[in-house]
């Protein structure tokens, strides 16, 4: 019999297609029980529900062992959707002090968020208060799906430190792209230490596994806890900062505008670091804090915006010790160097006031009185002087260099997010302006100064103050002092050290000891303690000038080293010397004496922020 060609043929086709139906089922079987999670999720679900057992947070305590920030209890309302079946919602609502379109709306954004998922606990609602949450807690039963998740809540011993201590809030879905740590739901820290130390605080999640009865209801934890798996606390802080000290520095630039940053010299720890205005960190906690935020946000005198940090400003005469030391490493000047005032700088036509002092005037002499044509001299001689450099550009450069290792121009490290950095200009930026070879000192002479394109910010101000108070070297200034079984980053215990000749700073100090004990900071002269100072008057073209001071004391052993800001306060003897030689007072001897209480009051009770153009707060 002939052999039907057609039939041979049908029957591959029919075995191919049973084939690839085999193939099929069997990929759709691997994915569902393999790759896909969803059914196991489910059926888990039915039978356990997980609980995310959050850690303590770590603590916060000052230099001296002083609590500054603790830990409360707070609770989330949680659901499981898959498990939530029809409940008396307005009844819901109004235990929680929801309004109905608020609940919808909060189940809008749980079902839009990346982590969503019908079968896993998701959060309805955050920082629910205690007595809310005992209100919930009796009618819990009649919400299936529902159940509450501890957490915490931060809370401060004194409200103070709110720009560098910083807060906490719940995470975003950038933050659960960037550290799979996070779940919708979790807290992670904002601003601050809070920020900059979060992966040390945070510590470790932990996991309850509870039974699930064929309602739904829970029977009991799995094998009594036997797969449960415990949180690890965070990781306690200890600060440099002197908690005390810091309530009173902040309660001496109330109604003022500025910074103030002191710093331990021979560590670099930061002792008190005040932007003002500032806030209260307990605003920023709660069910509130969104609203308390974006108030903040808009607030014109802008409290969010750390100062100390991040205010970048003319340093004024403060400047005018780097200007010695550079002076004096480049063998520009000597101590016995003179250069002339007639009541200012007077060159070709160019003139930069002064007041009245003796003249000619050496370097100490300078430093004492604040003499702006001496630095004006100083640096002519130095950016001008082609037979030693080349040209006034490669001059420049040297004199910018050695700003630069005094923490000048970069951000210098700080522990805390979102540092400044000041500005320093370099050679090519005036080329630009000017053009190559055709400036010269004359041209940029108020940098000599600290004003004209020069900014700093008052943490690298206090910080040239303390590399003088250590003649000659500093330590990254830090908040943290240490971490809870963590060994320190070695870059806030290594000594970094300027390009300037350490016993130059020894000429230096010594000047501005003279400027305490009879020139611009005789204000800051105390009695039983050796006070070493520079004011500083920086011009600001918007308006008053701004008052400026940078101090240490002891002089032979320095224990602490202060900066001190005030915007539109005028002279840097009017608010930055009193307010600086009351924290080196208050620190030193833990009280002010009587015959300095007027001092004290008067710069409790003053208000510059009406010079500033923006309304008292």
């Amino acid at each position: 019999m002939r052999k039907n060609y057609q039939l041979e043929k049908r029957k591959y086709v029919i075995g191919g297609f049973i084939v690839v139906i085999a193939a099929i089922y069997l990929l759709r079987l691997f994915g569902l029980q393999i790759q896909d999670d969803k059914y196991k999720d489910y059926a888990d679900n039915n039978a356990y529900l997980r609980k995310t057992v959050y850690p303590s947070r770590g603590l916060i305590y000052d230099r001296n062992d002083s609590l500054v920030v603790f830990n409360q209890p707070a609770y989330d309302v949680m659901m499981i959707p898959r498990d939530v079946h029809d409940f008396d919602t307005l009844d819901f609502c109004a235990t929680l002090g929801l309004s109905p379109d608020e609940f919808r709306q909060r189940l809008a954004d749980m079902k839009a968020s990346r982590n969503y998922s019908s079968y896993t606990p998701q959060t309805l609602l955050t920082h629910l208060s205690a007595k809310d949450y005992g209100k919930l807690q009796e009618k819990l039963y009649r919400y299936p799906g529902f159940f509450i998740q501890k957490r915490i809540l931060r809370q401060y011993t004194l409200d103070v430190g709110g720009s560098f201590l910083g807060n906490i809030r719940e995470v975003s879905e950038k933050d659960i792209e960037r550290d799979p740590y996070f779940k919708r739901g979790d807290y992670c820290g904002d601003l601050g230490i809070e920020k900059s130390y979060d992966h040390f605080l945070r510590g470790v999640k932990g996991e309850e596994i509870l039974i699930r009865d064929a309602r739904g209801r829970i029977r009991g934890r799995l094998e009594d806890g036997a797969h449960d798996i415990a949180p690890i606390s965070g990781k306690d802080l200890r600060l440099g900062i002197d908690i005390k000290l810091q309530e009173y520095a902040e309660s001496l630039m109330v109604n003022k505008i500025g910074a103030i940053v002191a710093i331990e010299p021979k560590s670099g720890e930061i002792l008190a670091m005040v932007s003002a205005p500032t806030y209260k960190p307990s605003t920023l906690i709660g069910r509130e804090r969104g609203a308390n935020y974006r108030a903040l946000n808009n607030d014109p005198q802008k409290p969010l915006f750390d100062r100390a940090l991040m205010g970048a400003y003319p340093p004024g005469s403060t400047f005018k010790p780097s200007q010695g030391l550079i002076l004096l490493e480049e063998s520009i000047v000597n101590l016995s160097t003179p250069f002339p005032c007639y009541r200012g700088y007077i060159n070709g036509g160019l003139r930069v006031g002064c007041h009245p002092h003796a003249s000619p005037i050496t370097l100490k002499p300078a430093l004492q009185t604040s003499c702006n044509a001496y630095f004006c001299w100083g640096f002519k001689a130095l950016v001008d002087k082609r037979s030693k450099y080349g040209s006034s550009a490669k001059a420049f450069e040297v004199w910018k260099n050695h700003l630069v290792s005094l923490g000048y121009g970069y951000p210098l490290g700080v522990d805390l997010p979102s540092e400044g950095r000041g500005f320093i200009p370099n050679a090519k930026f005036y080329n630009k302006i000017y053009g190559e070879g055709r400036w010269s000192a004359n041209t940029i002479i108020s940098v000599s100064i600290g004003q004209g394109e020069i900014l700093a910010t008052p943490i690298q101000i206090a910080n040239l103050c303390a590399t003088i108070a250590n003649r000659g070297w500093f330590i990254t200034p830090h908040i943290v002092k240490e971490i809870q079984d963590t060994v320190l980053d070695p870059k806030y215990t290594t000594r970094r050290i300027p390009t300037i000749g350490q016993h130059y700073f020894n000429e230096v100090a010594e000047g501005m000891r003279m400027a305490v004990t009879g020139g611009t900071c005789r204000l800051a002269n105390l009695p039983d303690i050796e006070v070493c100072g520079k004011t500083g008057t920086a011009q600001n073209p918007h308006g008053r000038d701004h008052s400026a001071f940078i101090g240490f004391a002891p002089y032979d052993d320095p224990k602490i080293a202060v900066c001190v800001y005030v915007e539109n306060a005028g002279y840097g003897a009017a608010f930055g010397v009193p307010i600086g030689s009351l924290i080196i007072e208050k620190y030193l001897k833990g009280h002010i004496a009587e015959n300095r209480k007027y001092i004290e009051e008067r710069m409790l009770n003053s208000n510059t922020i009406i010079y500033s153009g923006v309304r008292k707060h």
